[in-house]
C-alpha cells in the first residue's frame, strides 16, 4: 500500500520527537542511566514527549534563525537542558551531570542542516562552539550515544564544503548573528523518514519541498508498506495535522551587545 501526504515544519517536529521517544535506546536509558536534551526547538518538542509535560519550545534554545536572521533568544526566557536520570528529571546543569555520561548515557542534539553523506551541520555563534563544542569531545571519548533530529527541510549539499567556507573571523558582513557551521560526523541522525520507519517499519521516502504560507518549509513524504502499517501512520498524521507554529523568539536588535549588518528590529 502507498501513500502519500505533506509535513509543515511543526508537524515534522513533533513526529520526530515521537520517534526518538520510541527509539530503544532511549527507552533503555530511561530505565537505567542518563539523557540530556539540549537546546533546540524540535529537542523541546522530545522533551514534551519524554517529560510528559508542555515546555515553550521557542524558549528550549539560545541560537536562533529568526525573521529572517540568525540571533539567539533573551536570555532571560530560556530554558535550561532538560537532564533525566532513570527517567526522572534533575535539576542538574547540563555540563556537570555529563562529566559522570559512559558509554550507556544518550546526548540528543538537533542540526542546522545535514547531507547525504551523514554529516550533520551545527550553527555555531559562540566562540567556544556552544553546546556541541563542549560535548562532542566528551561523547565520542567515552562512546556516548549522540542522536540528531533534524527536519529534511535542512537538508544541504555538503555539510563539509559549508563549513569550510565560513567561520565567525571569516565573515565580513552578515545580515544576522556571524557563525562557524560545525560538522557532525559522529551520532545518528534522525529525520522524518528513519522516524517512520522506527514507529512503523514502513519505507519513507521524499518527494516534494516547500509550500506557501504557514507551508513554508514543508516536506511531501511517500510511505510505502503493508496495509496494517500504512493505517497506522496515516492516523498519527492525521493527530499531529495542526500543531501550533512556534512564536517569534529573536532577541531586540536594541539589546545586541554585538550589532550585525541587520535593518534594526
Amino acid at each position: 500500500m502507498l501513500a502519500t501526504f505533506t509535513l509543515k515544519v511543526p508537524e515534522s517536529k513533533r513526529l520526530i520527537a515521537k520517534g526518538i521517544a520510541e527509539l530503544s535506546e532511549v527507552q533503555q536509558a530511561m530505565n537505567g542511566s542518563k539523557v540530556i536534551i539540549a537546546g533546540g526547538t524540535t529537542n523541546g518538542y522530545i522533551a514534551e514527549e519524554l517529560v510528559e509535560d508542555e515546555f515553550e519550545k521557542e524558549n528550549y534554545t539560545a541560537g536562533i534563525v529568526d525573521k529572517g536572521a540568525a540571533c539567539v533568544t533573551p536570555s532571560n526566557k530560556r530554558i535550561n537542558p532538560v537532564t533525566l536520570q532513570n527517567g526522572k528529571r534533575t535539576d542538574q546543569n547540563w555540563l556537570e551531570f555529563m562529566e559522570h555520561f559512559t558509554d550507556k548515557d544518550i546526548f540528543i542534539k538537533g542540526a542546522n542542516a545535514f547531507d547525504d553523506k551523514g554529516v550533520a551541520g551545527v550553527l555555531a555563534g559562540e566562540r567556544k562552539g556552544g553546546t556541541i563544542g563542549r560535548a562532542l569531545g566528551i561523547l565520542v571519548a567515552r562512546g556516548s550515544s549522540l542522536l540528531i533530529p533534524v527536519g529534511l527541510e535542512k537538508r544541504i549539499s555538503s555539510v563539509e564544503v559549508a563549513s569550510k567556507m565560513v567561520g565567525i573571523d571569516k565573515v565580513d558582513y552578515s545580515l544576522g548573528m556571524k557563525t562557524g557551521l560545525i560538522p557532525v560526523t559522529y551520532g545518528k541522525i534522525i529525520t522524518e523518514l528513519e522516524t517512520l520507519e522506527i514507529l512503523f517499519g514502513v519505507e519513507a521516502i521524499q518527494i516534494a519541498a516547500g509550500g506557501i504560507g504557514d507551508s513554508n518549509g514543508a516536506v511531501t513524504l511517500a510511505i510505502k508498506g503493508d496495509e496494517t502499517d500504512i493505517k497506522k501512520a496515516m492516523d498519527l498524521i492525521k493527530k499531529i495535522k495542526g500543531e501550533s507554529k512556534l512564536k517569534s523568539n529573536k532577541r531586540l536588535c536594541k539589546d545586541c551587545p554585538n550589532p550585525c549588518n541587520r535593518i534594526k528590529g
